[in-house]
């Protein structure tokens, strides 16, 4: 019987969960949903989602994974065996696929700027011929699949070496680069004149900019630029020996993904106000403003070039998570199976990307409920599985599992205090469904 792999050590695990959760989350999402809603009033709502519900929800995927050693279905199925509850699982397998699917797209995306980049093709352009160079690259069919392509091999590459061998070297390399690239992109938008506009905008609260919209996209930001929600962490917590201290991983993955949303915010909008742009230009912000804005700097290309890098580290360690979960569920801990696992896995999900590849191309006029498959993709994922895969998983854990069981799992290897862990769990069980409910009824328009 083959052996459950692990991971070589606890920094080899906070660096690949904390790529996991970061990815294009915490480094394009973030700054265009604070750009789009208040920015500093938006941030401080999402540190305090992300520290009060984010992070209990982190922990009980944690406990999940790490008391049963096994894939997210299995991990289900050990510890309810004789309910339904593994389908969880299998949601989170099937949630995992299609957002896979689309994730790859932008990942080509991102491929396809950095190789513009380096060959000079993004110099010298004006403000228009920017934005008529990202419908460009989305419309062309050839390209958009030949770059999603690349993408999903590269994933594949890493993921079908395994844990130890593929995804935690990648993460040790990636995870610090992205660290260095992103302080190197944060000093230069700083030395611009008029940078502290930018600066104010992101961490000076202002209220007149509170509405509802703000709160529930802060929320929603929160929760899911963690990853939890859809098994991925329980699949990358089942490697991880007893002797872990789980409390702890937690602080420093949350700490991690803070810290780079708000590096993220303090490379991006102290060069937009700076240069005169609109900070709430919307998800096109990365791909259209950011090109602009560099060509305006000293250096302006090299520096972009660098963002790219990050930002293409960073989508590659959320895409190793997401095709994991998929590999793990189905090869269970056969090495030998898992390489063919990750290539069948792989080139499928390609095949499921194509629709949402020519969404902005030959199939821009094929529309579902008025809306292009890349981006009902995108919506069923972000909107609806999510949320009911997290609300799933925190009844599970409160349902299913033992309030002793619970506190003795988490205590292996570190320590949890008896008014710290009942705060955690009345989270778990009260807090964190009423807010999952709350995302869930504002993705569907009935608040």
């Amino acid at each position: 019987m083959a052996s459950h792999e692990q991971w070589s050590s606890k920094i080899a695990f906070i660096l690949a969960v904390a790529g996991s959760a970061i990815g294009l989350g915490a480094i394009w999402k973030f700054p265009y949903v604070a750009g789009m809603n208040g920015g500093g009033v938006f941030l401080l709502l999402f540190l305090i989602f992300t520290i009060f519900l984010g992070a209990p929800m982190l922990l009980a995927e944690f406990v999940i994974g790490r008391s049963t050693q096994k894939d997210a279905v299995e991990s289900y199925r050990v510890i309810a065996p004789n309910g339904k509850w593994h389908y969880i699982g299998y949601l989170g397998v099937a949630t995992s696929f299609l957002l896979l699917s689309f994730y790859s797209v932008v990942g080509g995306w991102v491929i396809s700027y950095a190789i513009r980049s380096f060959s000079g093709q993004l110099n010298n352009l004006t403000n228009d011929e920017y934005g008529q160079l990202f419908s460009t690259i989305i419309s062309n069919p050839t390209e958009a699949l030949l770059a999603q392509f690349a993408f999903i091999v590269i994933t594949i590459y890493i993921v079908q070496k395994g844990v130890s061998k593929g995804i935690e070297k990648a993460s040790k390399f990636m995870m610090p680069a992205l660290f260095i690239l992103f302080i190197i992109l944060v000093i230069r938008s700083l030395t611009l004149d008029g940078a502290m506009d930018g600066v104010k905008f992101l961490l000076q609260p202002d209220f007149s900019k509170l509405t509802t919209d703000t709160i529930i996209m802060a929320l929603g930001q929160s929760f899911f630029a963690l990853s939890v929600g859809i098994s991925v962490i329980v699949t990358y917590s089942s490697y991880l020996p007893k002797s872990e201290d789980l409390p702890k991983s937690v602080v420093s993955v949350v700490s991690l993904n803070i810290i780079i949303s708000i590096l993220a915010g303090l490379a991006i909008f102290p060069a937009v106000f700076a240069l005169g742009f609109n900070p709430s230009q919307g998800p096109e912000l990365i791909f259209i403003v950011f090109p602009a804005v560099f060509e305006q700097i000293a250096f302006g290309g090299v520096f972009f070039a660098i963002f790219l890098i990050l930002l293409l580290f960073a989508t590659l360690t959320s895409a190793f998570s997401i095709l994991e979960i998929i590999v793990a569920s189905i090869a269970k801990d056969d090495i030998k199976k898992r390489k063919k696992t990750a290539w069948i896995s792989g080139f499928l999900v390609f095949l499921a990307g194509v629709p949402s590849a020519l969404s902005f191309g030959v199939l821009s006029n094929f529309k579902i409920f008025d809306m292009v498959w890349f981006d009902l993709a995108d919506y069923l994922v972000s909107n609806i599985l999510l949320p009911f895969g997290g609300l799933l998983i925190a009844l599970f854990i409160t349902i299913r599992m033992s309030k002793k069981d619970l506190f003795d799992e988490i205590n292996q290897g570190g320590t949890m205090t008896k008014t710290l862990f009942s705060i955690w769990y009345n989270s778990i069980r009260f807090v964190i469904p009423i807010g999952i409910v709350i995302i869930f009824l504002n993705s569907i328009g009935i608040i």
